[in-house]
């Protein structure tokens, strides 16, 4: 197998775990830069890698990710894919039009206890949409943790809103999406809410609720439902960890999410799984323009 190269910018905390796994993976990374990226890359002296991984703060995403594009170099960006919505629109245009790979890296959608909720959730939906009543399930997407001086170049809603707002495309369509309210009316420094509803399709009537929190006094990150026919029927509500914590109460980061997620990018890389690749980055490119407060996304 002919062993795989890349390049990767920014050297924080994300960008050590990517090139360590994609390292097991057997990639080996040619140049690792870091707040000198920008100077270096535009002297062109670098050699031509397989793909680039954009692990530097999320104001260069756009800026990092639009340069190995233009050179037609697959790209795995942290999220969020970009800092605005016309920036992530972009983005996508120039991916499709230069026919090269964009990925977003938003491990969470790769989360195996997230896969488990999604698949079991997908088919009590599908049960509740049979019945004759119109379906109403409300979602709670909760997501906090102490501060950190991580991740303050974009506010609350780029940094984690994004997160859950991914999730949530993730289980339906982004066509069949509108915005509630977008929570800036509400927002407050660190702390943000956001309600979305899909208003069509086989889930017409779902809604879904976001609370993102990056000074907390807490560190919750989970999914509940609540389901009922308008009052006739008891329902049944559930909840789910997307974390586990250790004994201290710390949490345990889930090592299979970026491993899973790392798979399915080399899995884009060789050319398979095209179709689902593109649905991704759409969700990813949508999830950034919801979160900025946009009414419209890309759609898929």
């Amino acid at each position: 197998m002919k062993e795989r190269t890349a390049i990767l910018i920014g050297c924080g905390t994300m960008g050590k775990r990517h090139r360590s796994r994609f390292e097991e993976n057997g990639v080996r990374f040619t140049e690792t830069l870091d707040m000198d990226a920008a100077e270096i890359l535009k002297q062109e002296k670098w050699t031509r890698p397989d793909f680039a991984v954009v692990a530097s703060p999320a104001s260069t995403h756009y800026e990092y990710a639009r340069f190995f594009l233009e050179r037609r170099i697959p790209v795995l960006v942290e999220k969020p894919l970009a800092v605005s919505a016309d920036q992530a629109r972009e983005l996508v245009k120039l991916a499709q039009e230069n026919e090269t790979l964009l990925f977003v890296a938003q491990s969470e959608c790769y989360n195996p206890i997230f896969l488990n909720f999604r698949k079991h959730l997908l088919v009590d939906l599908k049960k509740a949409a049979s019945g004759p009543a119109p379906l109403k399930v409300k979602l709670e997407f909760r997501r906090e943790h102490g501060y950190s001086p991580r991740c303050r170049d974009v506010d609350v809603a780029l940094d984690l809103l994004v997160h859950d707002v991914s999730l949530f495309l993730n289980l339906f369509d982004a066509r069949d999406v509108v915005m509630v309210d977008d929570g800036r009316g509400c927002a407050c420094g660190d702390r943000i809410r956001m309600s979305l509803k899909v208003v069509s399709g086989e889930f017409a009537g779902v809604e879904a609720e976001f609370m993102a929190d990056r000074d907390s006094e807490h560190d919750a990150r989970t999914i509940s439902a609540e389901f009922g026919r308008n009052g006739d029927d008891p329902g049944f509500d559930y909840s789910v960890s997307l974390v586990h914590y250790t004994s201290s109460g710390d949490v345990a980061h889930i090592p299979d999410s970026l491993d899973n997620e790392h798979r399915f990018f080399l899995k884009l890389l060789a050319g398979a799984c095209g179709e689902w690749g593109n649905r991704a980055l759409l969700n990813a490119a949508n999830a950034v323009i919801l979160a900025a407060g946009e009414a419209s996304a890309i759609k898929g």
